[in-house]
Order: C-alpha cells, then sequence, then structure tokens
C-alpha cells in the first residue's frame, strides 16, 4: 500500500462502525498487512510483532504463504490502524497544514514513556484489546488538554 493510502485505510477504519470493523475482522487480515504496517511506522517488522503479542514463526510463514492472520490476531492489528488512523484525524482536526506522517509518528509514541500511563510506554498495552482503548483514551485526553 502506498503512504497515503496506508493513512486513508487507518482513517477509514477508526472512523468505521463497529459492525463495520467487526466485518473486516471476520474476512481476515492478510499476513501481508504487517510489513506494511511496519515499514509506514519506520519500526521492525519484529518489534511490531512483539509489541501486538503476535507469533513471529507463525505470521511470517503465514506472510509467504499469502495466508491471512487468525481473527484475534486481526483484531489486533486493525486497533492498531484505528489508533493511526484517530491521531491522523486528530491532526487534521487541528487545522494543521503541516505535512504529518501517523503512521510515523504513532510507531515513535508507542515506545515513549507516558505520565498518563504511570509511565509506561504505551507499547505495553498495544498488543491487548482493552489496552488499545485505554491508549486511544490518552490520544483524546492529550487533545483535550486533560492529562491523567
Amino acid at each position: 500500500m502506498e503512504r497515503a493510502t496506508v493513512t486513508k485505510h487507518a482513517q477509514s477504519l477508526y472512523l468505521a462502525s463497529p459492525a463495520e470493523r467487526i466485518r473486516l475482522i471476520r474476512e481476515q487480515v492478510p499476513a501481508s498487512r504487517l510489513k506494511d504496517l511496519s515499514d509506514e511506522m519506520h519500526i521492525s517488522q519484529e518489534h511490531l510483532l512483539d509489541m501486538l503479542n503476535l507469533p513471529r514463526a507463525s505470521v511470517q510463514r503465514k506472510n509467504r504463504q499469502g495466508a491471512t492472520l487468525t481473527t484475534e490476531q486481526g483484531e489486533r492489528v486493525i486497533g492498531l490502524e484505528c489508533l493511526i488512523g484517530q491521531v491522523a484525524i486528530m491532526v487534521e482536526e487541528s487545522g494543521s497544514r503541516i505535512r504529518f506522517d501517523a503512521a510515523c509518528w504513532v510507531g515513535w509514541w508507542l515506545d515513549q514513556p507516558i505520565p498518563a500511563l504511570g509511565g509506561a510506554r504505551p507499547s505495553e498495552f498495544v498488543g491487548i484489546l482493552t489496552g488499545q482503548k485505554l491508549l486511544s483514551e490518552v490520544l483524546l485526553q492529550s487533545q483535550a488538554g486533560v492529562f491523567a
């Protein structure tokens, strides 16, 4: 996927209804999407797999075979893409005209200690669905200027 396409895809996932996201998860996420994500986030695929709690050997084999991820694995990937989409939309809504790479920024942000998380890194939470919801809330709080 091209960079603009990856960001637009992430934005559409963030804006999609829960029913639409469930449909996409059930249709299965291609394992190759992880390579695109790691490239766009400027992180290694191994680090991405570790953050999402995905088994390296299994995912790499699926990627080579052109196979799809399990429903549970795909849900984690789509959740991460939703976070990227959320950040892209937040920046757009701010009215900023700067060229901003949301995927790259999220890749960086996931490894930064965050006071709202008690000094923990978001990467410690992104591999769990409840953790992804927490990260989304932290991003919304940062946009609103509310820091817990």
